[in-house]
């Protein structure tokens, strides 16, 4: 094959597991932008390093996107080392009703945000060895050199992820949408009816809310345990000017909220029988506007 034949045949091939590859991405690293751009780091090294010797070619770039996530991964943890922040991954936010091909495949596993808030905080290989095997099928004969570990000590890896994922998961998630959604709406109401008692009803005694400001406002960023505390902050809800868009965020009912028409915070919301058990909210206008374009730009 000559190599202009090589490099065009690759170039198809990678686009045809584009989708499947970033799916993989996303699930490692919580954020949208950071998943493209691992994507595009994988292209760039398949590009170079040629195919002629590769068998199993979607293994092949499989590997090399796990790898360069863990990389992303490490070096974010060295980051993170030194902040506090409170962090809430990147949602994949669509329209109620109408989450097309790309959002399917990156939520084929109903990866809901309280499950990415989980995966955020395992340790680079734990999470990559959990994702790859749990997620996505790979055996830890292929994971194993991935992290520089025997099969064995691989499955340990996920099998611990799998532990602390289990842990977290104290409420199953209501999966019926539209029960979710009146949930959510309730919420809203009583946010804005200033019904206090109404909105401790609603919210699960063990309810957690997480607010991210983003990392220039890692101050004002906080984790809000109990009924009566994340009462006494639904306050954006209440805001008049506030205007909410329903929308389906994680494959969850959540909102999109803009003030005087401009993009300003996501909430999503886990529901379990009936009561909210977690608020997850992201209130960085710019990340709100990249991450919320599909509903925002129907408006």
């Amino acid at each position: 094959m000559r190599v202009m034949d090589e490099n065009q045949w690759l170039a198809e091939r990678f686009e045809e597991q584009r989708t499947q590859l970033r799916a993989i991405a996303y699930r490692m690293l919580g954020s949208l932008s950071e998943a493209d751009d691992a994507v595009q780091d994988a292209w760039v090294r398949c590009s170079r390093a040629g195919v002629s010797e590769v068998e199993n070619l979607g293994g092949w770039l499989t590997t090399i996107v796990a790898r360069v996530c863990l990389n992303m991964l490490r070096s974010r943890g060295v980051r993170r080392e030194v902040s506090s922040e409170v962090h809430v991954p990147d949602p994949v936010i669509s329209p109620e009703g109408e989450r097309g091909p790309e959002e399917e495949a990156l939520l084929a596993d109903s990866v809901g945000l309280a499950l990415q808030v989980v995966l955020d905080a395992l340790a680079p290989s734990e999470r990559l060895a959990f994702v790859l095997h749990d997620m996505f099928d790979l055996p830890f004969e292929e994971i194993a050199p991935m992290v520089g570990r025997s099969p064995a000590a691989a499955r340990q890896l996920a099998s611990r992820a799998r532990r602390r994922v289990k842990g977290a998961a104290l409420h199953a998630p209501d999966p019926d949408l539209v029960r979710q959604r009146a949930a959510v709406d309730a919420f809203f109401l009583a946010a804005r009816g200033g019904d206090f008692d109404a909105l401790v009803a609603l919210l699960h005694p063990d309810v957690v809310l997480r607010v991210d400001f983003s990392p220039g406002r890692p101050a004002a960023s906080s984790v809000v345990h109990g009924a009566a505390a994340v009462a006494r902050q639904a306050r954006l809800g209440a805001n008049p000017a506030a205007q909410l868009h329903p929308a389906l965020v994680n494959g969850a009912a959540g909102v999109v909220i803009t003030l005087h028409g401009r993009a300003h915070v996501v909430m999503a919301f886990t529901i379990a029988q009936d009561q909210v058990v977690e608020i997850d909210m992201i209130a960085d206008p710019d990340r709100v506007r990249r991450v919320a374009s599909a509903v925002l730009s129907i408006e």
